[in-house]
């Protein structure tokens, strides 16, 4: 006859790891530090993207100051003034203006490049008006 030994009995588990398991939600023992290290590496890119994106808010402000200071010099050109210019200048500093007159039109074409994580980005806008002294 051979007698068995009775096999050894698991730890007795607590009501909190029984409900746990239950409901998939055991933890293993080296998991701990797991989120903060998740964090530690998705906080930088967060941060990075919310940069971008506030470089390209940037940027499209400066399209829309440079179309309406495009517009504004085209008419004021349109009407003989020789101002435009200086306009363009001090609305959106550092653009670089090109003046086309054809076809009874005088047309203001307006770039500038402004930065959005350190790479500039050209923005561009043009605008045509009647012209005055046709």
């Amino acid at each position: 006859m051979s007698t068995a030994l009775p096999s050894p009995r698991p730890p007795a588990e607590s009501r909190w790891t029984r409900t746990a398991r239950r409901r998939g939600q055991v933890r293993l023992a080296d998991d701990r530090g797991a989120a903060t290290a998740e964090v530690a590496v998705a906080l930088p890119v967060v941060a990075l993207v919310l940069v971008a994106c506030l470089g390209g808010l940037l940027a499209g402000t400066e399209l829309v100051r440079l179309q309406s200071a495009a517009a504004d010099a085209a008419r004021l050109l349109g009407r003989g003034e020789s101002s435009a210019l200086q306009h363009m200048q001090q609305v959106v500093p550092g653009a670089t203006v090109l003046v086309r007159r054809s076809d009874g039109l005088v047309c203001v074409e307006a770039r500038s490049a402004p930065r959005v994580l350190g790479v500039p980005v050209e923005v561009s806008a043009t605008s045509c008006a009647l012209d005055g002294e046709w």
